[in-house]
């Protein structure tokens, strides 16, 4: 016999009710159904659960093909893991198509961008050189981003046309076609970069001028600004792997253009990553949307997967 003073509580007056009554989030009718052979990318979707992330997935395309059959902005915001990951190609692609009207980055993306359209290469082993200092040393790098910023400055223009104004005489042309920074400024998409001093390499470079660097992303903001009024009833706003600058930014840039009396409302904003980091998910996901309409959605996976594979769903809903 049990010692303790409380004894288990009889379950025999539970009330219980009817399945039927008590109804289900999820029936049958929501699963997914085996992939049948030649259903291309639409079998493919239409073959997902009707569940959680792929009915999400399914929302971001949707709201895509509205943004672009409205002609409403679709900005793309993106961290240097994106651009690491080689997925200029489907990117471009997609601008080219109208899937794009601006890109949004972080320094990073920048850099290795940059690094790609002169070299070829980029994202240096930094365990390797970071005990001895060499660590975001590269001259070509550091230099030619630093003059190409303050050239930029002096002519009015934000970083990243400045960026892409010196990749037209500096990149190879091997390597320009996998430059998004290259690509878009031929063909005159807007690009902006937003940076925190001391988070980029290039800031460490003896050419570096603050006051240009400053200078050079503040009117990439004020572009961004503008950019964004064009979210409004439709837009979409994707950020892609960023986890801290571009969420912070593009929150700002929402504050701005509403306080400066321009309509925000009714659009769609987006956060892909691999893992679902706080500042994306509320002020990308969710803050944006308050009392104002719309809606966020949260898609996790790594980017070399999911954004070729929203790529080539996007493709595949043209009409032809």
């Amino acid at each position: 016999m049990s010692k303790y003073r409380d004894k288990p509580l009889s379950f025999e007056g539970l009330k219980t009710v009817p399945i039927a009554e008590r109804g289900g989030k999820v029936e049958v009718q929501h699963f997914a159904r085996p992939y049948k052979k030649g259903g291309g990318m639409a079998g493919f979707l239409d073959a997902l659960p009707k569940i959680l992330a792929a009915d999400s997935f399914r929302g971001v395309i949707e709201a895509l093909r509205q943004a672009r059959a409205r002609k409403r902005a679709i900005l793309w915001g993106m961290g240097g893991h994106v651009v690491k990951c080689g997925l200029a190609g489907p990117l471009l692609d997609l601008m080219r198509r109208g899937w794009v009207t601006g890109f949004v980055m972080n320094g990073a993306a920048s850099i290795h961008d940059f690094e790609i359209a002169i070299a070829g290469q980029t994202s240096e082993d930094v365990e390797a050189v970071l005990p001895d200092g060499r660590f975001g040393a590269a001259e070509e790098t550091g230099r030619a981003m630093n003059e190409a910023i303050a050239a930029g400055v002096r002519d009015g223009l934000g970083m990243g046309e400045a960026l892409g104004r010196r990749l037209e005489a500096l990149a190879k042309p091997e390597f320009a076609p996998h430059s998004l920074v290259a690509a878009a400024y031929r063909a005159n998409v807007p690009v902006t970069v937003h940076v925190a001093m001391g988070t980029d390499t290039p800031h460490t470079h003896p050419a570096a001028d603050g006051a240009a660097i400053g200078a050079a992303t503040h009117r990439d903001f004020q572009l961004l600004c503008s950019l964004v009024r064009g979210l409004d009833q439709g837009g979409v706003y994707l950020n892609v792997g960023s986890a801290v600058v571009l969420p912070e930014v593009f929150l700002k840039a929402v504050s701005v253009v509403r306080n400066l009396g321009y309509p925000l409302a009714d659009f769609t904003t987006v956060n892909f990553d691999f893992l679902q980091h706080y500042r994306p998910k509320v002020n990308v996901v969710e803050r944006p949307h308050a009392q104002r309409g719309g809606r966020g959605f949260a898609i996790t996976g790594h980017h070399e997967l999911m954004i070729p594979l929203l790529a080539a769903a996007l493709i595949e809903s043209e009409e032809e």
